[in-house]
């Protein structure tokens, strides 16, 4: 048996059998839509194929839906002063998959499958079409009514502090291991060079000006990316050298001072957060961490962020709008 294959059965006999809080459950739709996952993982798989891109896109969304209003779907709601509308979210891609999806399990199975559902499902099929791990996932979720940009200023930001993306993660039931594990998944996905560019040049008033955190090798790589006057909506791999594939090269890069955002690297400098990036690297002396599990452990609890279950919320006709 191949050590991925064997991976891939731990990680769903494991974390199938996690706490599945707050009224949702795996196979939800078994009887009322049974092919309500196959249908989000064909149409996922499709626009994968014409655009890759939309993988990390669809993961990032399901991240920042349920860090506002809990996993909802609010992050879907068009409108002036929706949370789309909010600074963190501009970037936010991958709507039209989710569209995509309701569109044609609202033919196949009218106003049964909620949004937020779709949400969470298309964020696990994301990771493994980059060779991430499966998790099966709770479903019984249903849709928010209330969106507002306003209420994104709880989402993490990437110059926050250690302390200050624990607390944010601590705020929502999670812990400083899942802060460590789900933002290891910037193993897929880029960054535009507005986000972290200022590290580069004006960090500092010492020296060379860049954030002393960064290797001294690295640093003119990421110049020539991010020139100090370029295009500021560039796009950087937030994984150098493994940005497509779901790995942990992404805590090796931190701990080669090759983070990317701010907030990234801070989980190697800070020894609150280092020793998790060192049992994900599998330090010796440490207790060891298999990042494809926790992933989809941390994944699913995160899923669990205040859904709405029963009479609570609605299951929308259009994603994009409240019925």
């Amino acid at each position: 048996m191949g050590m991925h294959l064997l991976v891939f059965i731990l990680v769903n006999c494991m974390v199938g059998t996690v706490v599945q809080g707050q009224g949702t459950r795996v196979g939800f739709y078994a009887t009322t839509c049974p092919r309500a996952e196959s249908i989000v993982r064909s149409t996922v798989q499709a626009h994968f194929n014409s655009n890759p891109t939309i993988a990390p896109g669809l993961l990032r969304m399901h991240f920042h839906d349920c860090f506002v209003q809990g996993c909802d779907a609010s992050i879907l709601i068009d409108g002036p002063n929706t949370e789309k509308t909010a600074g963190p979210n501009l970037l936010l891609r991958g709507y039209e998959v989710i569209d995509d999806a309701k569109t044609q399990l609202e033919a196949a199975c009218p106003g049964i499958v909620s949004c937020a559902d779709i949400l969470a499902l298309a964020a696990r099929d994301s990771v493994i079409l980059t060779n991430g791990p499966s998790w099966a996932v709770p479903t019984g979720r249903r849709d928010g009514r209330v969106s507002s940009a306003s209420d994104a200023a709880n989402l993490p930001g990437f110059t926050d502090s250690i302390a200050v993306q624990i607390q944010k993660f601590a705020d929502l039931g999670l812990n400083t291991q899942d802060l460590v594990t789900l933002v290891g998944g910037h193993t897929i996905g880029t960054s535009a060079c507005q986000f972290f560019r200022y590290r580069l040049y004006n960090f500092t008033t010492t020296g060379n000006g860049a954030d002393p955190s960064i290797d001294p090798s690295f640093l003119p790589q990421l110049q020539t990316l991010c020139p100090q006057n370029g295009d500021a909506s560039r796009r950087i791999a937030l994984d150098t050298g493994s940005s497509n594939r779901f790995d942990g090269s992404f805590f090796a890069n931190l701990r080669n001072g090759r983070g990317i955002l701010e907030s990234d690297q801070k989980l190697w400098t800070d020894t609150t957060t280092r020793t998790f990036v060192q049992r994900f690297l599998g330090i010796r002396g440490l207790a060891g961490l298999t990042f494809n599990l926790e992933f989809g452990r941390s994944m699913v609890k995160m899923s669990n962020i205040g859904v709405k279950t029963g009479t609570n919320g609605e299951i929308r006709r259009t994603c994009s709008a409240v019925n």
